[in-house]
């Protein structure tokens, strides 16, 4: 008997992206969303979004009916190479180094979780172009 549990349709994932650099949320980062069943599971593109003025996407595709485990791509290097200026000059007060050339050492942040049928999941994560946090929200 398998000790995994599958997600019923109604199971579903939102996410919000706060920019801690500037303390404001994160605006047009692009997120795809996959699924899995089983440990061993082939990963399913169901779709993907981007987060809107408030930093939130609440639009991603409900998960498939035995989805198990799930994970959140958020394409983070576009987001800070597109900052507006105001973004920029909070950057360029930080005494962080330059990491290669590049806005953000993280290029992109991919997240995997496990789930349970029925159950929402909100997965906030905080950001910046040196590290990131995440946790489940409610």
């Amino acid at each position: 008997m398998s000790t995994e549990t599958a997600a019923s349709p109604s199971s579903s994932v939102s996410t919000h992206i706060l920019d801690t650099s500037i303390g404001r949320p994160a605006e047009g980062v692009a997120i795809s969303l996959s699924a899995r069943t089983g440990l061993d599971g082939e990963w399913a593109a169901l779709g993907g979004s981007a987060t809107d003025a408030d930093g939130r996407c609440k639009d991603l595709p409900a998960l498939p009916e035995g989805t198990t485990h799930v994970r959140l791509d958020f394409e983070t290097e576009t987001y800070f190479s597109n900052k507006h200026s105001a973004e920029k000059q909070a950057e360029a007060q930080q005494d962080a180094p330059r990491v290669r050339d590049s806005a953000t050492f993280f290029p992109e942040v991919a997240i995997t979780f496990a789930v349970n049928p029925g159950e929402h999941y909100h997965v906030p994560l905080l950001l910046n172009p040196f590290g990131y946090s995440v946790y489940r929200g409610s």
